[in-house]
């Protein structure tokens, strides 16, 4: 493992931005590359590190302000679908030669600044900004199914059109690959691998930031509402069918009527 340090500042910011649905990383050429997974750069403008996910996420490291603005812009033509908010996590690192590494009140302190202990620092801020984006939408998706719920319990009907629930449904699907899938939030990064003695900070981060336990409550929250929405599909396809069904009776009733009136009346 290096122990070369990137940043000589002995206290500085780290501070994650979720910038957009994805970066299109393979794009980026004739940059300072400090390590390749995750990308980890040199910030030209002002100095200091900033660590890149290809789903969206930019992690700054001693970056001022102004510098992150810049590079950010700089970036904006390979982010996919960029938001007109970043969602933003921050913590404050201090480095100290022989210290204990951990995380203390929004302060994590490491030993020193080498690259691989940033990018472990990087993978949880990450992680925690996804998180954070996504436990505002479902949340936002469970004060809409509220009402439906309790005009089912009131009236027991349903009012309602089966495309928006469709959508409804794709848009939990969605989160769901993109959490799993792109950036594989319950999962130990790679980075691990090659640095096992790090394994200590990345565990010590993960419960600062409750990584687990928002994932957990985030899948149960996800599968309750498809739940919701497969139920209520039913029912409204359930409906569906049987009013087709009264149709066709009545069919039947008119042609029946019909032929009755042929024999017998004309």
């Amino acid at each position: 493992m290096s122990v070369d340090p990137v940043i000589q500042d002995p206290v500085f910011k780290a501070r994650a931005a979720l910038i957009g649905e994805r970066i299109e990383l393979k794009s980026l050429s004739e940059v300072e590359t400090l390590a390749t997974n995750p990308l980890t750069l040199r910030v030209r403008n002002g100095g200091g590190v900033v660590t890149l996910y290809r789903y969206g996420v930019a992690v700054f490291f001693d970056v001022a302000p102004l510098d992150e603005a810049t590079f950010l812009a700089q970036l904006q033509p390979l982010v996919a679908n960029p938001y007109a908010t970043p969602e933003t996590e921050t913590l404050e690192v201090h480095i100290e030669a022989g210290a204990r590494e951990g995380v203390t009140g929004g302060v994590v302190m490491l030993e020193n600044a080498a690259v691989e202990r940033l990018q472990v620092i990087a993978d949880v801020l990450s992680k925690s900004t996804l998180l954070s984006l996504y436990e505002r939408r479902v949340a936002g998706e469970f004060d809409r199914i509220e009402p439906l719920a309790a005009e089912l319990d009131r009236s027991g009907r349903i009012r309602g059109h089966s495309r928006d629930l469709l959508k409804k449904l794709g848009a939990m699907l969605l989160v769901e690959h993109r959490m799993v899938g792109r950036a594989e939030v319950s999962e130990k990064p790679e980075i691990l691998w090659d640095n096992p003695g790090l394994e200590g900070l990345f565990v010590k981060l993960e419960d600062e930031f409750e990584l687990k336990e928002r994932h957990l409550a985030l899948e149960r929250k996800l599968n309750l509402i498809s739940q919701t929405a497969h139920t209520v599909l039913e029912l409204l396809s359930s409906k569906h069918s049987l009013r087709v069904e009264w149709y066709i009776v009545i069919l039947i009733v008119l042609e029946i009527l019909l032929t009755l009136y042929q024999l017998f009346l004309r």
